[in-house]
C-alpha cells in the first residue's frame, strides 16, 4: 500500500493547494462576471451548486474557498460545454472532486490508495482505467481520470465497450488535470507517450502505461485497449495488496 503522508507533508500539501486556489481566481469577483458569459438561468444554477457544496463541505472548507474552486472549475469547463444549461452540472461535479481531493488525506478516506490516470483528452484510456479500477477493487481504491487538454465528450466506442462490462460511462465527462487531484494522488499513471510531460509531485509514485488510444478507433480496437488496461489494473491491485474481483 502507498505510504500514508506525514503531518508535515499534509501541511505542505494543503498549503500548496490553497495557494493555487487563492492565486488562480481573484478574491473580489467570480468567474461568472470575469469573462464567462452565462445567461441568468445558468447563473442561478451555478449559485445553487455553490450552496450545495457549502452545505456538503461545512466545517471543512469556507464558502470563499468553495466559491473560488467553483469559479476556477467553471472557467476551465465552460469553453468545452456544448449546452449552456449543462455547465453548472459539470462545474459542480468538477469542483466537488477537487474539494474532496483537498480534504481526502485529512479525512476518513485517508487510508485508501488514491490513483489518477492522466490521458491526453480524458475521453478514452484514462476514463477506462479509472472505471476499471473502481470496478475491480470494489471501490476500495480512489480512482480519477484527467486530461492534459480535456475535450468535450467520452468517445462512443469507449462507452460501448465499457457497457459490455456493466460500466455505464454515459454521464462521464472529460476533466482537466487539476493540481488538487494531482497533489492528493499516491500514484499518477500516465497513459502513454502521447500524453506528454506531466509534473509529478515529489514523493508520488509514477507509472507510465504504454497502451493504445481508443478515441476515434473502431469498437474492436477499443475493446482490445480495454482488455489491455484491465490486465494492468489487475496487476496494480495485486501490487497494492488487494484482490481482483
Amino acid at each position: 500500500m502507498p505510504p500514508i503522508a506525514t503531518g508535515r507533508h499534509l501541511t505542505a500539501l494543503f498549503s500548496r493547494v490553497v495557494d493555487h486556489i487563492e492565486t488562480s481566481v481573484p478574491r473580489t469577483i467570480s468567474a461568472v462576471s470575469n469573462g464567462v458569459d452565462l445567461n441568468e438561468a445558468t447563473r442561478l444554477h451555478v449559485e445553487k451548486a455553490v450552496d450545495s457544496l457549502v452545505e456538503e463541505f461545512a466545517g471543512m472548507q469556507s464558502r470563499e474557498t468553495i466559491q473560488r474552486v467553483m469559479d476556477d472549475s467553471l472557467q476551465q469547463l465552460v469553453g468545452d460545454a456544448q449546452v449552456d444549461d449543462f455547465v453548472p452540472t459539470l462545474a459542480h461535479r468538477f469542483a466537488r472532486e477537487r474539494l474532496k481531493a483537498i480534504g481526502r488525506r485529512l479525512g476518513p478516506e485517508s487510508t485508501l490508495p488514491d490513483i489518477v490516470f492522466v490521458g491526453l483528452g480524458d475521453t478514452g484510456r484514462g476514463q477506462m482505467a479509472a472505471a476499471l479500477l473502481t470496478l475491480r477493487s470494489e471501490g476500495s481504491i480512489v480512482a480519477h481520470s484527467a486530461g492534459r487538454t480535456a475535450q468535450r465528450a467520452i468517445d462512443p466506442a469507449v462507452v460501448e465497450v465499457m457497457n459490455e462490462l456493466g460500466v455505464d460511462l454515459s454521464e462521464a465527462y472529460a476533466k482537466p488535470l487539476s493540481p488538487e487531484v494531482l497533489e492528493a494522488a499516491d500514484i499518477v499513471v500516465t497513459m502513454g507517450r502521447s500524453v506528454g510531460a506531466v509534473e509529478i509531485p515529489r514523493g508520488t509514485r509514477h507509472l507510465d502505461w504504454r497502451v493504445g488510444d481508443p478515441s476515434g478507433a473502431p469498437v474492436a480496437e477499443a475493446r482490445r485497449v480495454r482488455d489491455d488496461i484491465d490486465r494492468r489494473v489487475a496487476e496494480l491491485i495485486t501490487d497494492l495488496g488487494g484482490d481482483e474481483v
